[in-house]
C-alpha cells in the first residue's frame, strides 16, 4: 500500500463512520477495489501517477460498470490525501453518513403522530 492508502485505511477503520465497514483490496466482479463499504455501496479508490494517461479509458471503463452495480466511487489522488487529509476525510464522512428524516410538512414530525391534549396528559408529553 502507498502512503496514502496507508492514511486513508487508518482512517476508515479507526473512524465510526456511522457504522459503517469498510474492506480493503476486495474483488467485485473483474476488479479489485482499494476500499469498499458494502452497506453504502461506496468504493473508494486512491490513484497514484500510474493513472494519469495511460489507463484514463480503463478506469473510465470500470468505473461504468462498478456505477452500473450501483456503487457510487471517490477517486482521489496520493498526493491530495497527504497534503489535504481532513478534507478528504471529511468527504468520505458526508457520505457515510445516514441521511435525516425529512420533517413532515404538518409539523407533526418524522411519523405523523399527533397527540390529542388528553393523550398527551395520559404519556405526560406536553403539546
Amino acid at each position: 500500500m502507498t502512503e496514502a492508502e496507508k492514511a486513508v485505511w487508518y482512517f476508515l477503520r479507526s473512524k465510526q463512520l456511522s457504522g459503517s465497514k469498510f474492506r480493503r483490496q476486495e474483488p467485485i466482479g473483474n476488479y479489485i477495489v482499494d476500499f469498499v463499504c458494502f452497506s453504502v455501496k461506496l468504493i473508494i479508490e486512491i490513484d497514484g501517477g500510474q493513472h494519469a494517461d495511460e489507463t484514463l479509458e480503463q478506469d473510465k471503463i470500470r468505473d461504468e460498470w462498478l456505477s452500473s452495480q450501483g456503487f457510487a466511487i471517490l477517486r482521489f489522488w496520493n498526493n491530495e490525501v497527504l497534503q489535504n487529509r481532513e478534507g478528504v476525510f471529511d468527504r468520505i464522512g458526508k457520505l457515510c453518513a445516514p441521511p435525516f428524516p425529512s420533517p413532515s410538512r404538518q409539523g407533526r414530525g418524522v411519523r405523523g403522530d399527533v397527540l390529542s391534549q388528553g393523550e398527551a396528559s395520559k404519556t405526560g408529553s406536553r403539546l
